[in-house]
């Protein structure tokens, strides 16, 4: 093999391996917090995948076993309230009962005449400082910089975790 045909088979072999939250989330740039790019085929897929971005943002959540599970009831005026609502739901029951969650599932989404609304079931397990790598502590979420997005194939959520 010549030194011409090494170099040119070079950048094959440097691949990144794949992400395995494509489709899902994504961070984006932000100075000082956390901005969060999440994705869906349906709201509440996204909804699904904006909870997953925040725990990924304070844990590895490959790590945390779906052992216990919650049940929740989340409505608000608008699809941005709601989205605030459901993540500071979650957030408020991860601080207070000292939990990390990793799996979530929302159901019977409803558009009612006063707002919407849904259900969701929530899998983790109580935090293990022996367990849990613990990345960055979310504070609370923003509405600065919400949006939602309905596009034709996804639906796309935006918002901003401070930390």
């Amino acid at each position: 093999m010549s030194k011409q045909e090494k170099t040119a088979k070079a950048p094959a072999e440097k691949q990144a391996k794949p992400d395995k939250f494509a489709g899902k989330f994504e961070f984006l740039e932000h100075t000082a917090d956390i901005y969060v790019r999440a994705y869906g085929e349906r709201m509440w897929d996204a909804y699904e995948n904006a909870a997953l971005a925040m725990f990924e943002t304070m844990t590895n959540t490959d790590k945390v076993a779906p052992e216990i599970e919650f049940d929740f009831e989340v409505e608000a005026e608008d699809q941005y309230a709601l989205l605030y609502n459901w993540l500071e739901t979650l957030l408020v029951k991860a601080e207070t009962e000292g939990m990390l969650f990793s799996k979530f599932t929302v159901e019977h989404w409803q558009e009612t005449p006063s707002g919407f609304k849904f259900e969701a079931k929530v899998w983790g397990e109580k935090f293990d400082a022996k367990k849990h790598l613990q990345k960055v502590a979310v504070k609370a979420i923003t509405y600065h910089l919400m949006m939602v997005i309905k596009e034709q194939e996804k639906v796309v959520l935006e918002f901003i975790l401070d930390i």
